[in-house]
C-alpha cells in the first residue's frame, strides 16, 4: 500500500509518501508562504525526487481538521481534486490525532496545543498503550484553562506539542499542577508523515470515503461567521 499524505492544517505544510513500513519522502516547511503557494509545489518536487507515478498511489490521507479555515480548505481541496483525478480513496485522519502520532511510543500523557487564538487552542488528550493511539479526551476546541485544568486531574507527567506551545507557555507554567515538558523541535509541529501512519491503521480499519464525500472538520465558525452572527444578534436587540 503506497499513501500520499498532506497537511495543511496550521503554520506547517507538509507532504509525504509512505507504503506501510517506509517512509519514502518527506517535504516539511514552515515558513511565512500561504499553503495555495506551496502545497502543489511541494507535492510535484517529491514526485520528481522518488520517480514517483501519482497513479501507483493506493489513497490519499489528509489533516481534516481541526485548523486554520483557509489551510483546511487548501488541504481538503488538493486531496479531492487528487482523488477525483485519481479515482482513489481518502483517508479523513484528525489534526490532533495526527499530531500526537508525532510522539509514538511516548509513555507520558500527549497533549497537542493549536492556537485558536482568543486564549483557546484545538486540543485533545491521548496516550499509548503499547502500539495503539488511546484516546483519553477527544480533539476540541477549548480554552487553555479548561484544558490544563483535565490534565491536572489525572495526574501523571505530559508532553504538549503544537504551535500553540509557545503562544500559551507562559500560561501553562501558572496553571500546570503536575510534570511537564514540550516535545522537541523535530516532533513539535504537523508532520505528514504521521498522517500517513495513521492512515495505515485507518484503511485497515475500513475507515476511507470518496474524494467527493470528503469534507474538512471545522469543529467551530470561522472570524466572519462569528462576527456576521454576532452582527445579526446586535441587529435584532435593536429591532
Amino acid at each position: 500500500m503506497k499513501i500520499l499524505a498532506l497537511d495543511s492544517s496550521g503554520l506547517v505544510a507538509s507532504v509525504a509518501v509512505a507504503t506501510e513500513d517506509v517512509l519514502l519522502a518527506e517535504y516539511t516547511v514552515n515558513y511565512k508562504k500561504t499553503h495555495s503557494q506551496t502545497l502543489l509545489p511541494m507535492l510535484d518536487e517529491v514526485a520528481k525526487m522518488i520517480e514517483l507515478d501519482l497513479k501507483t498511489i493506493d489513497v490519499i490521507a489528509v489533516a481534516a481538521g481541526p485548523g486554520s479555515f483557509t489551510g483546511l480548505r487548501i488541504g481538503s481541496a488538493t486531496a479531492k481534486g487528487l482523488g477525483l483525478a485519481l479515482d482513489k480513496p481518502l483517508v479523513h485522519i484528525p489534526t490532533v490525532d495526527a499530531l500526537a502520532y508525532n510522539l509514538y511510543g511516548c509513555g507520558s500523557y500527549i497533549c497537542p496545543l493549536m492556537d485558536a487564538r482568543r486564549n483557546q487552542v484545538y486540543t485533545g488528550i491521548y496516550r499509548f498503550e503499547g502500539e495503539e493511539l488511546q484516546i483519553v479526551e477527544p480533539q476540541s476546541p477549548m480554552a487553555v484553562e479548561e484544558i490544563a485544568g483535565k490534565l491536572n486531574e489525572l495526574g501523571g507527567e505530559v508532553v504538549f506539542l503544537g504551535d500553540g506551545v509557545p503562544v500559551y507557555k507562559a500560561m501553562l507554567a501558572g496553571l500546570m499542577k503536575i510534570s511537564y515538558r514540550f516535545a522537541p523541535a523535530n516532533m513539535n509541529r504537523q508532520r505528514a508523515a504521521s498522517v500517513a501512519a495513521l492512515a495505515v491503521r485507518y484503511v485497515k480499519e475500513g475507515r476511507t470515503e470518496t474524494a467527493a464525500e470528503h469534507a474538512p472538520d471545522y469543529l467551530r465558525l470561522s472570524q466572519a461567521e462569528r462576527e456576521r452572527a454576532e452582527a445579526m444578534k446586535n441587529a435584532a436587540k435593536e429591532a
